[in-house]
């Protein structure tokens, strides 16, 4: 099947990929230049792993273009896959959504599916089927279907590739067709449903998990106080099936393109339609509280940073991923910086987007122990298997005071009793052999 992608960023590029794997004609449309001559020659412009592997087997079914007429002229599917930025007011941003539609109506000529695969408010596909037919004007009907993605950075090939379900949401029999042809090879569950329905499957989905990471970091906390170890709550909790294990590692909050994003955009959704979704608003605080809490943690052992040398291991939200959206470390590191200290970083992928996020204060090193010579304390901000794989008397070696903050409890039980030094997790007894 011949298939359009508008957009080569996370939902996009990897989508484009995996229908071309399973091969579909596809055309990545993207209005970056510079971006499209480096995936011409088989690179991918993000940190995705299996990606570029993907990209390069899959050459001789991908176009990479910036002239979108021709790559939505004669396609049968065109996949919408572009950003959809939180404004101010926590409603997500549809300028790109409607700009990417337009150039549809102008470029069109047989009848196609519209499949909207950004996340959307509800009621989005219905505004955008109406929007491009009055622009069409008659000439060729269009079709818009819902089909929102499930993938999570840092896994987003095999999440496609061997998706959990594949979700589409059809108001005629023409549009569902064609969505089952193009997802016919996948093997994964395929729930058919109309718009609304779809578009609301993804934000209760991603807000569900939310919610779940914001609630054990609230018992994390609580756990703290009373003397309870949150990895033996949670290892308890998990033995039920209704609960199960997944999104209940304590934490300093989420992160990354989607959470922080889908829950202000519900909440807001709701209150716009007089109504408040108190769980969703309390996971958002919750969460905005939590990427604080290694600075308070900190403040135990200083009272401020100033002529502090501080290492940082880790700026990414998570592992697998060069993505900085919503990072604890951007709230947390210019709160040390105002501060004074001296901060020496490490993150095996992460380092140049943070440079662009704040260009000026920091030193950055490729080795972890360098990182961490001579500092007076360390943040653990993301649990990368570099950082879990660290000999125990890797902090007390390099460190002048081995101080670590740990906001993704990357080291087990036990594992410092032999060393000196202040070990302080998330949820867990505080390990100090310094006394």
């Amino acid at each position: 099947m011949k298939i359009a992608v508008a957009g080569t960023g996370y939902v996009g590029l990897v989508t484009g990929v995996c229908l071309a794997a399973h091969g579909h004609e596809v055309s990545c449309v993207d209005v970056d230049e510079e971006k499209i001559a480096t995936m011409r020659q088989g690179i991918s412009p993000i940190y995705e792993e299996g990606l570029s592997e993907l990209m390069k087997e899959n050459m001789d079914r991908l176009t990479f273009t910036t002239d979108y007429k021709a790559a939505y002229e004669d396609a049968e599917v065109i996949f919408v896959g572009v950003g959809t930025p939180e404004k101010r007011d926590g409603s997500a941003n549809l300028k790109y959504v409607y700009s990417v539609a337009e150039q549809i109506a102008d470029s069109i000529k047989n009848e196609c599916v519209v499949v909207i695969k950004s996340t959307v408010p509800i009621g989005t596909n219905d505004r955008i089927e109406s929007f491009i037919n009055e622009k069409c004007g008659g000439r060729v009907k269009i079709h818009v279907a819902s089909n929102p993605e499930f993938l999570a950075q840092g896994t987003a090939v095999r999440d496609t590739m061997h998706a959990s379900r594949i979700v589409i949401g059809c108001e005629d029999d023409f549009s569902e067709k064609k969505l089952r042809q193009v997802y016919e090879k996948f093997d994964a569950p395929l729930l058919s449903t109309n718009r609304r329905s779809a578009e609301m499957i993804k934000y209760a989905s991603n807000d569900f998990l939310a919610l779940k990471i914001s609630y054990i970091n609230e018992i994390a906390n609580l756990c703290e106080i009373i003397g309870a170890d949150i990895e033996d709550v949670t290892k308890g909790m998990s033995y039920d099936s209704r609960i199960g294990s997944k999104f209940l590692n304590a934490g300093i909050g989420y992160g990354g393109s989607c959470f922080p994003k889908d829950t202000k955009a519900l909440s807001w959704l709701a209150t716009f339609n007089d109504r408040e979704i108190k769980t969703i608003k309390a996971a958002i605080e919750v969460n905005e509280s939590q990427k604080l809490r290694p600075i308070r943690k900190a403040k135990q052992y200083y009272t401020d940073f100033k002529d502090l040398t501080v290492a940082v291991l880790g700026l990414t939200f998570k592992p697998g991923t060069d993505d900085l959206r919503e990072a604890p470390s951007l709230v947390t590191i210019p709160v040390i910086m105002e501060d004074g200290a001296r901060i020496k970083a490490w993150d095996p992928v992460g380092v140049e987007n943070f440079k662009r996020r704040i260009p000026e204060g920091m030193e950055y090193y490729d080795s972890i122990e360098e990182t961490l010579k001579d500092a007076d304390i360390c943040f653990i901000f993301t649990e990368w298997p570099q950082v879990k794989a660290l000999s125990p008397d890797v902090f007390s070696k390099n460190m002048k005071h081995p101080i670590v903050i740990d906001g993704r409890n990357c080291f087990p039980k036990g594992y410092f009793d032999s060393q000196k030094l202040i070990y302080d997790s998330v949820g867990r007894k505080c390990v100090n052999t310094l006394e």
